[in-house]
């Protein structure tokens, strides 16, 4: 099931989406990723977010907003309820989901390693807790031989068996590669597209592991968007920020998207340790690698040995960017959940909370119950509602004992997993 797009979501889909359906052209204007972040800005400035930009009171927010972008211009935008419509429609034929950074369910990694790098939207088809995973990314080349093929789809099944996510870029060549041996071992992939996802998403090999929540396969861009080199590039970026560590098998020198997504790793983002494949047939590219800080592949005998691998690198390298836990959900909410894509129809009553201050039990407490009762308008499950907070699980539990007591939240009949959304009494409307 198609969990209905979030108000936030839709605006967000008005502003920089291209809307066309069959189609993935975008237009000159849609909101660049510079210009919706400037848009963003603002409005947590005004403690407003982008489904103000389509509630009753929106006339004002927006001529508040226009001035960097013109007043005609996000006028045209948020006008294209239409379009959206046809849009989701279309997604939805296909099990596609839309998910932006204003959502809870976004990738927490992605928020806290990219920041305004991050993609407003995520398009994915299958179970989106894989991404919270992390796992091992592994990249190369789309043009290898049988040996390489063997080599990474090896790879592949130690790091299922290791019950390790394979995470890669859905291209032929190493990325499928990769994730064909973690499916054939029944382990957990997730597949970042540069391209044509909504052909993968109806793919005959996907249609098995997105049906068992083992595949996810999402992208940034429109799901039928045709191959950009520049959206090849720049989605290695978000590969890696949705892993643990990174390999890389094979690499030109100095030129294509695995060199650059490798280099940018190991000289600018540092999000995760750098395997280089290592040895007499490597080649340049690789070598070039491992000279720019790249770790040799060790090669690994079986999953114990990948998992040793691993966890040694992990322990050795400087400690990532901290997730932030709970004051991160706070910071920024999911508006309330609407099935209309009409826009003049919309309207929002969170407000983003710009600055969390410590407070004692109780008051954190009031703000869990804040966050939860607009969060849990669809049902969602204990571990979802873990990751959300960002906290331990044994916390969760005791929090939603205390709400369904007091009557805020109650548990959803004959649900495996058991389900929890927000009672009638206790929801914002």
């Amino acid at each position: 099931m198609i969990e209905p797009l979030t108000s936030n979501t839709q605006a967000i889909l008005l502003l920089t989406a291209p809307l066309v359906a069959g189609r993935g052209e975008s237009s000159p204007d849609l909101l660049s990723l510079g210009e919706y972040n400037r848009l963003a800005r603002i409005l947590r400035e005004k403690q407003k977010q982008p489904a103000d930009l389509i509630g009753p009171d929106a006339h004002d927010l927006i001529e508040l907003c226009a001035q960097p972008f013109g007043r005609a211009r996000l006028d045209a935008l948020l006008g294209r309820g239409f379009l959206l419509s046809q849009a989701v429609e279309r997604w939805n034929a296909r099990a596609i989901w839309v998910i932006s950074r204003a959502d809870s369910r976004y990738p927490k990694r992605l928020k806290a390693r990219l920041k305004e790098d991050a993609p407003p939207l995520l398009y994915g088809c299958g179970e989106i807790a894989v991404l919270e995973k992390g796992g091992l990314a592994v990249v190369g080349s789309r043009h290898v031989d049988d040996e390489l093929i063997a080599f990474t789809e090896n790879v592949g099944r130690l790091t299922a068996k290791a019950h390790r996510t394979v995470v890669s870029g859905g291209a032929k060549g190493i990325d499928r590669a990769a994730m064909h041996g973690a499916l054939q071992e029944g382990g957990d992939v997730a597949g970042v597209m540069a391209d044509s996802l909504e052909r993968a998403a109806l793919a005959r090999d996907n249609r098995e592991p997105l049906m068992e929540g083992r595949l996810v396969l999402i992208s940034p861009y429109d799901p039928a968007a045709g191959f950009n080199v520049g959206h090849a590039m720049q989605r290695n970026k978000v590969i890696y920020a949705l892993a643990d560590a990174g390999l890389v098998v094979t690499s030109d020198f100095e030129k294509g998207g695995t060199w650059t997504g490798a280099i940018e790793q190991l000289e600018r983002f540092h999000f995760v340790p750098v395997f280089v494949r290592n040895g007499s047939n490597a080649g340049r590219g690789n070598s070039a690698l491992i000279q720019h800080g790249g770790l040799p592949w060790p090669n690994p005998k079986d999953a114990a040995a990948l998992e040793e691998t691993l966890s040694t690198a992990l322990a050795s390298v400087a400690a990532e960017p901290k997730q932030e836990a709970l004051p991160f959900a706070l910071q920024e909410q999911p508006a309330a959940y609407t099935t209309s894509i009409k826009p003049v129809e919309y309207s929002s009553a969170v407000n983003i909370v710009t600055e969390v201050k410590s407070s004692p039990a109780e008051e954190l407490f009031k703000a869990v119950r804040d966050i939860l009762r607009r969060a849990l308008v669809a049902g969602q499950t204990e571990a979802e509602i873990v990751s959300l907070l960002g906290v331990t699980k044994p916390q969760a539990k005791a929090w939603l004992a205390k709400l369904i007591k007091e009557g805020t939240v109650e548990k959803v009949k004959n649900t495996k997993p058991v389900r929890y959304r927000a009672s009638t009494s206790g929801r914002l409307l």
